[in-house]
């Protein structure tokens, strides 16, 4: 074998294991994301879910809940009022109208029964819920307080993930973190939109 034939096949294999590890790295890169964006998508679910269930408290109590201990015992033993609200419009001699609103409440449902029955999350687990997906058994940071707003008192709650799987989102000491809610506005959106 001359020396021309021995550097085209060294070249050769060179040629392959460079084409490899570069495969190779674009793989893992686009394999993280998509591990990213499914973590991601199953924390904004939960995120929603205790959205819901902190706006079912606050209805009922007129308070969000401070902690997942309250809002645990309220997502198994409490009670969505059905209430029914009939309007009745009377006009009156001189052509204004009268408008009588009556409320009527015609029972309840359990909390659990409605905001996380079996057709909407067949696989809900309640002790799970608190539980941030990805993370090793971490769970969701709850904040809830009254802050003043233009003179008024007004309810505010966040719930945030503690430690994000993104990089992009663990900057600034986790300043674009998944959460929902805010400390300093009456907001119940989350951060993902």
């Amino acid at each position: 074998m001359n020396l021309s034939k021995v550097l085209s096949l060294v070249f050769l294999v060179v040629a392959i294991g460079l084409g490899y590890l570069l495969w190779k790295g674009v793989d893992d890169v686009v394999e993280q994301e998509k591990r990213i964006a499914l973590t991601e998508a199953a924390i904004i679910e939960k995120l929603q879910m205790l959205r819901d269930a902190e706006l079912a408290f606050q209805a009922s109590n007129g308070r969000y809940a401070e902690n997942w201990t309250e809002l645990k015992n309220f997502i198994q033993t409490g009670k969505i009022w059905l209430v029914q609200r009939t309007e009745t419009t009377k006009i009156l001699d001189y052509g204004a109208e009268e408008v009588t609103v009556e409320f009527d409440t015609l029972g309840s449902v359990p909390v659990i029964d409605s905001l996380f029955n079996e057709r909407k999350y067949p696989d809900f687990n309640l002790d799970a819920l608190v539980v941030v997906p990805g993370s090793g058994g971490k769970q969701f940071e709850f904040f809830a307080d009254k802050v003043e707003r233009n003179s008024y008192e007004i309810s505010v709650f966040e719930i945030r993930d503690p430690a994000p799987i993104n990089p992009d989102r663990r900057l600034n000491n986790n300043e674009k973190a998944l959460k929902v809610g805010s400390r300093t506005d009456a907001s119940t959106e989350g951060n993902w939109k």
